[in-house]
């Protein structure tokens, strides 16, 4: 299915407000309500309150999350013409096993999803590499999309680097706070450069998303999962330096996805294993977790991932990822208005729930990442789509931000070509990263 013109877009925008982007829920109200429709038997003959106008929508007005708002438009008025089984694959980031190129490609096909995540375990080397992520793009654009796959890869730095040996070694996400700490302006630069060489970099290989920066503020020793991938223990550091990274993923063209809400840091077990548990009151989540999230929204963060959490604050007995509560409160207090994406739903502390996926869509989620088995998700979410288990608005509003935000990573990438010693460029600001990291007290 290929895209209506831009230009329709624009001209539609430029004299009415589209309905298409209007809140959730609110695009049937398309005009002012007749007087009489609402009118009392006494105040039948009383004159109608004047109504203003609607205010035009500027399509080259950009969202708090990137895309702008005629691209949001358009992502709407694509997906409102999808079949089930294309919306189910619009809002699934596949898992896939093995090194063949082919195999994530025959699963996009199939499937019509978004994209695929690589992982270690589907990494040989450079070449390989750049085989994969070339054969899942052309599955995408050959099924009629004109927008990138979702391409992404867990390149935090430090011990999780899946493309270690193939992309530029960097530092802990450790590190990015101590540059901060003290070093004023220039330790939030030397964060950014180095965010930014690596979304250069990333995008150099074909990808189009990195599951980064972790946003947790770490407890420390009891912490057996963020430790060092953490900014710091100092909720106002951590702020800053996960700022600095958004900033630098967003002007690389690659996006990033701020993790794990509403914060993994403070957790004393494993989500990979099981479902940990976060006791602590709202008000020290605030002091202490959130703060990073609110920073990274104001930064301009065009994704966050949903981690896989006992929130007793917010949704006691529930994990995170599948808690209608924990999306509202990153949309409606802290107000995040991107892509929200699961954690892998191949996680022990997730494993065995009934229709995980759907929940998660329920809930709230916009983008699912790495169902334990993607051909039987996909297959459970369409069948959710069809029987309006999903509803209409909720998957279409899912897969509508999905696509304006790819469609924002390949304008924005197509403005900004990839510099030809990007690896000598990224080896550069990873030793001033850890340079600004050691000369701040």
């Amino acid at each position: 299915m290929r895209r209506p013109a831009r230009l329709a877009v624009a001209a539609v925008t430029l004299g009415l407000a589209l309905s298409g982007c209007t809140a959730a829920g609110d695009d049937d109200d398309t005009g002012p309500a007749s007087p009489a429709a609402s009118a009392t038997p006494d105040q039948e003959d009383a004159p109608a309150e004047p109504v203003a106008p609607a205010e035009p929508v500027d399509p080259d007005e950009p969202t708090s999350w990137g895309p702008t708002e005629g691209e949001l438009a358009e992502a709407r008025e694509l997906v409102a013409e999808m079949s089930p089984e294309e919306l189910a694959g619009q809002v699934i980031v596949g898992r896939y096993a093995g090194t063949d190129p082919a195999v994530p490609a025959q699963l996009v096909s199939d499937l019509h999803l978004s994209g695929v995540c690589v992982t270690g375990d589907n990494v040989v080397d450079e070449a390989q590499v750049r085989a994969t992520t070339a054969a899942v793009s052309a599955a995408v654009a050959d099924s009629g999309r004109d927008f990138p796959a979702v391409i992404g890869v867990d390149q935090e730095g430090g011990t999780v680097s899946h493309l270690r040996g193939i992309a530029t070694e960097f530092p802990a996400f450790q590190t990015a706070g101590r540059a901060v700490d003290g070093g004023g302006r220039s330790g939030k630069v030397a964060v950014r450069d180095a965010a930014y060489t690596t979304g250069l970099e990333l995008r150099d290989l074909g990808f189009t998303w990195v599951y980064a920066p972790v946003a947790d503020v770490t407890i420390g020793a009891a912490d057996p999962t963020i430790g060092s991938r953490s900014p710091s223990t100092d909720p106002r550091l951590a702020a800053k330096a996960t700022a600095a990274a958004v900033d630098g993923f967003d002007r690389s063209g690659t996006v990033s996805t701020t993790k794990h809400y509403p914060g993994h840091g403070g957790a004393t077990a494993d989500s990979h294993l099981t479902l940990p548990g976060l006791d602590a009151p709202i008000e020290e989540l605030e002091k202490r977790d959130l703060m990073p999230f609110r920073a990274a929204t104001k930064a301009g963060a065009p994704s966050v991932m949903i981690g896989h959490l006992d929130v007793e604050a917010l949704a006691p007995g529930t994990p995170s990822s599948i808690a209608p509560e924990v999306y509202d409160h990153l949309r409606d207090e802290v107000g995040f208005e991107g892509v929200a994406i699961t954690d892998s739903l191949g996680m022990g502390a997730v494993a065995g729930i009934p229709g995980l996926a759907v929940k998660a869509l329920v809930a709230g989620a916009d983008l699912l990442l790495m169902p334990a088995d993607t051909r039987r998700t996909h297959a459970h979410v369409t069948k959710a789509i069809a029987s309006g288990e999903v509803s209409p608005e909720r998957i279409e509003e899912a897969a509508a931000r999905v696509v304006a935000l790819q469609m924002w990573q390949a304008r924005v990438a197509g403005g900004l070509q990839v510099p030809d010693d990007i690896s000598a460029r990224a080896a550069e600001a990873a030793q001033a990263l850890e340079v600004a990291a050691y000369a701040a007290p």
